[in-house]
């Protein structure tokens, strides 16, 4: 295989380009941030969010402080037509963001996608072609001149399209697709001709996107080719020099970063790393890696195990345990000398001080993380050994996430009693702290109706020994039962939601449905309920009570206004 390597690939040539300046430079500032999760990211998923799940990505994205955001390619489909319908049609925009569309440079799509936009107050429109040689020689067979001439009959169109909605305010968007293993005396031809077609000015920037469609080469080779396009290109002041870099090559945050110190001012990626082949480039971690330097990235991710949770919802990806900042796992240490190191560490930082703890890049306050799984003595065999005793012992598989936090309770108990834990001490350690904790509140009983396409409960329960029937209305009957407990005054969201059945062994066809419920809201932070039924609504209803009590241990009351 290696004997095939070198003779099947060639390395790829580096750029004449002796007095690079990017290497002396560091970022110290945020590069304007845009997000194609709803564009390239949805359409590498097995199955594309729906409007539902990219309405609500659309919001976390507001939320986390994007102002920009690719939400389609409308003239690919009506749904995604749609989609761009409703969000102007419902004001479903804040103000401040700009939405972005992606078309081909042909005319009836470009058209439909000005179709698209009607009504808008402002829009980024971005459209490509491919301009590689194989692209050009292999795919289209055309000359280097139509292809210059095919992006810039495009082009026009669109400055005839935007004059003609003078009441909206128009972007253009360029990216010469496989811009990395274009020709860079080419790619320097089309995208001059391009703003020369727009007549872009320092009060009417275009947006040049020079993506690496396919990681080609080393992030050194990319910073040299947009340190040679930034020195080149005409009415620079005129450009925002945009980078949309793809992982093929697992160096993407590289390429970023070193793009940004090579000139670029803007950066497209996706949460997390999703899109094609093996992604775009992650903007949570490059985002924080800025966090890290003390370059304010201007973006949100102080909750981020919300945003997590809520990306796992909508593109139905795993989270690596492992990713930067963001794994379940990435704050706690198994090795002993790194659990020394760490809480020595804790113990010499004092507050208001640089940050300087030992195996940790980020202060895991940060990202709204604890430091439970950092400061506890945690080891993977005894967290291992406590989930194999649960499933076999009594049936219940629990998530990776519930099985770091059960490990703390029982390490709590070994540090206080020592001694050997039984199969037993466990299973009374898990119900004494997910199924029999009734205070604040106690399930009683509930009714489920239907309220006009939406489902109604009648939940009754004891508030501090108190009866209290508690209604409420939702899209199922968990989110009902969370609005009835907010009725109450109970400060209550779901974060995450799984149910398995539970057969413990030698039990065969006496199954249990079990649900697991993550949820935040009270003085405890974020933590696991739990609960076990016949029904499966019913454990769902007593998971969720579960964490009530566990999120809300210690709360003296809530409102007055709780019916009683």
């Amino acid at each position: 295989m290696a004997q095939q390597a070198q003779t099947k690939y060639q390395p790829f040539p580096p750029v004449q380009l002796a007095d690079r300046q990017w290497p002396n430079k560091v970022i110290d500032k945020a590069p304007i941030w845009m997000s194609t999760d709803l564009r390239d990211g949805n359409q590498s998923l097995f199955e594309p969010m729906n409007i539902d799940k990219k309405m609500q990505m659309f919001k976390t994205l507001c939320a986390i402080g994007f102002k920009e955001i690719e939400v389609a390619f409308p003239s690919a489909s009506q749904t995604e037509f749609d989609f761009v319908r409703g969000l102007i049609e419902g004001g479903h925009i804040p103000e401040g963001v700009s939405i972005e569309v992606l078309t081909q440079a042909r005319e009836h799509l470009i058209r439909r996608t000005f179709e698209s936009l009607k009504g808008i107050k402002r829009a980024i429109v971005h459209v490509y072609n491919a301009t590689s040689k194989p692209f050009r020689e292999n795919v289209f067979g055309m000359s280097k001149a139509e292809v210059v001439k095919m992006a810039v009959d495009a082009v026009k169109l669109m400055k005839e399209l935007a004059e003609a909605q003078p009441e909206t305010e128009f972007t253009l968007e360029y990216s010469p697709e496989t811009f990395t293993a274009t020709e860079l005396d080419f790619a320097l031809e089309i995208c001059s001709a391009v703003v020369e077609a727009w007549d872009a000015t320092p009060n009417r920037k275009v947006i040049l996107n020079l993506p690496t469609t396919v990681e080609v080469a080393t992030p050194n080779i990319y910073a040299d080719q947009i340190e040679w396009m930034h020195r080149h290109l005409p009415r620079r002041d005129s450009i925002i020099l945009s980078l949309h870099p793809h992982n093929d090559r697992g160096t993407a945050v590289a390429a970023a970063e070193l793009g940004l110190m090579a000139g670029a001012d803007r950066v497209e990626g996706c949460l997390f790393g999703n899109g094609e082949r093996t992604g775009n480039v992650d903007l949570v971690t490059l985002a924080l890696n800025m966090h890290t330097q003390g370059v304010n990235p201007g973006l949100d991710f102080s909750d981020i195990n919300a945003i997590a949770r809520t990306y796992e919802h909508c593109t139905q990806l795993p989270i690596h345990p492992r990713h930067p900042y963001v794994g379940d796992l990435v704050f706690t240490a198994f090795s002993g000398s790194h659990q020394d190191a760490i809480k020595k560490g804790f113990s010499a930082q004092e507050a208001g001080t640089l940050w300087n703890v030992p195996y940790l890049p980020i202060d895991p306050a940060d990202v709204g993380r604890s430091y439970d799984s950092v400061i506890r003595v945690n080891s993977q065999s005894g967290k291992g050994g406590i989930a194999y005793l649960m499933e076999n012992e009594h049936g219940v598989v629990m998530s990776r996430r519930l099985q770091v936090e059960f490990s703390g309770v029982v390490q709590q108990h070994t540090d206080a009693h020592g001694g050997e834990v039984t199969a037993s001490d466990i299973w009374k350690l898990f119900s004494d702290t997910y199924l029999d904790n009734v205070m604040p509140v106690r399930y009683r009983e509930h009714h489920l109706t239907e309220q006009g396409g939406n489902q109604g409960i009648r939940l009754s329960v004891d508030i501090h020994g108190t009866p209290h029937i508690l209604t409420g209305e939702g899209n199922g009957p968990i989110n009902a039962a969370v609005h009835a407990l907010q009725s109450a005054g109970v400060k209550i969201q779901v974060r995450s939601y799984e149910e398995r059945s539970m057969v413990p062994m030698g039990e065969d066809g006496n199954a249990r449905a079990c649900a697991f419920m993550e949820v935040a809201g009270g003085e405890q932070g974020e933590c696991y309920g739990v609960g076990i039924d016949s029904n499966i609504v019913t454990a769902s209803i007593k998971a969720l009570i579960s964490g009530v009590n566990r999120t809300h241990a210690g709360a003296r009351q809530f409102s007055p206004q709780a019916a009683a």
